[in-house]
């Protein structure tokens, strides 16, 4: 029998396990948690679209079991090894892609907002190196029937969340009018789109910049809602080329039709929600609208 680790070294592995449970469990269910949002991240991490969905569920699932198991001491070596083969697989995707993603924000964590760089690539090394600590310094490890269960209660909780959003992507009913110009602007009259923008975004000003050229068939009002810095809305209109009524009420409306980041959208007709618009790119959202028939 191996003799137990040195105090420190003990003591030097819970640490690095910790840390690093603490990083995958809440990467992996905040991305459970909103998977709509996280597959409109994905696509933006040049995923395509058709598996954007399935890899963000998948990658979601996946750091969390990471995360479980390398803070349960007799499945901490699978667990530094996952965690160990998801670095790795990041490294390699954003090495590959680094010339398009280069200042992207690489949407791993929720509140380490790391951009596509140098310093994403020593960050990731420096994790790598506490799954090894963790890993090397571990108990030998057992029970892969209970760490397959716990990896069967994160499927079972993943795909109830992904039920209940993909119920609440319709039928919603918005509020009667937001403020327009210091007036009430109407949203259960006729169709509407509520377009989210951050003026600062490149992603919604490529949106925008394409919606601007959309043919609608019948009347179709675009109201712009600024999520920051509402002092810019005007510029990017006028830049962009859209033209859309703008309201401050980002908050109100963002309480009844919640997202992560923008750009997103939704589409009204008689107040009610029809669909949501989680891409802006060449394909989407007009595929969604042309099968409306609100555009041609």
């Amino acid at each position: 029998m191996p003799a137990p680790p040195a105090a420190w070294k003990s003591w030097l592995g819970w640490t690095c396990a910790v840390a690093l449970a603490l990083l995958f469990l809440v990467s992996g269910f905040w991305k459970l948690l909103d998977p709509l949002a996280t597959e409109q991240r994905m696509v933006q991490m040049l995923f395509p679209r058709q598996i954007a969905l399935l890899v963000a569920i998948g990658v979601g699932i996946t750091e969390a079991w990471a995360g479980v198991m390398i803070l349960v001491p007799r499945w901490r070596k699978w667990g530094a090894a996952l965690c160990g083969l998801l670095l790795l697989a990041f490294m390699v995707y954003m090495g590959v892609n680094y010339a398009r993603l280069t200042g992207e924000d690489c949407s791993c964590f929720p509140w380490l907002k790391r951009v596509v760089g140098p310093a994403f690539f020593i960050s990731d090394a420096a994790m790598l190196l506490a799954a090894l600590v963790a890993g090397v310094w571990a108990r030998s490890a057992e029970g892969w029937k209970p760490a397959a269960a716990a990896l069967g209660a994160i499927v079972v909780f993943g795909g109830a969340v992904y039920g209940m959003t993909a119920l609440q992507q319709t039928g919603v009913l918005a509020p009667a009018s937001v403020i327009v110009d210091g007036k009430p602007y109407s949203l259960h009259e006729g169709r509407v789109i509520i377009f989210f923008f951050d003026p600062e975004c490149m992603h919604c000003f490529a949106g925008a910049q394409r919606m601007s050229k959309y043919a609608w068939k019948g009347e179709v009002k675009v109201l712009a809602i600024p999520t920051v810095n509402p002092q810019w809305s005007g510029s990017f209109l006028k830049d962009t080329g859209l033209q859309a009524a703008v309201s401050n009420d980002a908050k109100a409306l963002r309480e009844v039709f919640p997202f992560t980041d923008p750009p997103y959208g939704i589409a009204l007709d008689g107040g009610r929600q029809v669909a949501a618009l989680p891409f802006f790119d060449e394909k989407e959202p007009v595929t969604v609208l042309r099968k409306l028939g609100w555009v041609q």
